[in-house]
């Protein structure tokens, strides 16, 4: 339960872009180490790979692949909405 008030509490805290855009509230995000999602408010860890509605396929390990096929990795503090918007730290 700590763990949960947690990282709910560093979610709210966000970065500059998350908090100039409004607080994502469905997408995913690496938070020390590990890729959570964002759903309907809730936070949980990321346990399958996610196809955002974009074509952007996200991997656990926080590996991105767009659609076009471009390669990237996701940060500490990094996120994505289900757009395939990126909200960098």
């Amino acid at each position: 339960m700590k763990k949960q008030i947690l990282i709910a509490a560093m979610l709210l805290a966000g970065s500059a872009a998350m908090a100039q855009s409004g607080m994502m509230k469905d997408g995913v995000m690496m938070k020390d180490g590990k890729m959570m999602m964002m759903k309907d408010g809730k936070t949980m860890a990321m346990t399958k790979e996610m196809t955002l509605s974009d074509g952007t396929k996200v991997m656990t390990d926080g590996a991105v692949m767009k659609k076009d096929g471009t390669k990237m990795m996701m940060k500490d503090g990094d996120g994505m909405e289900m757009s395939g918007m990126m909200m960098k730290k």
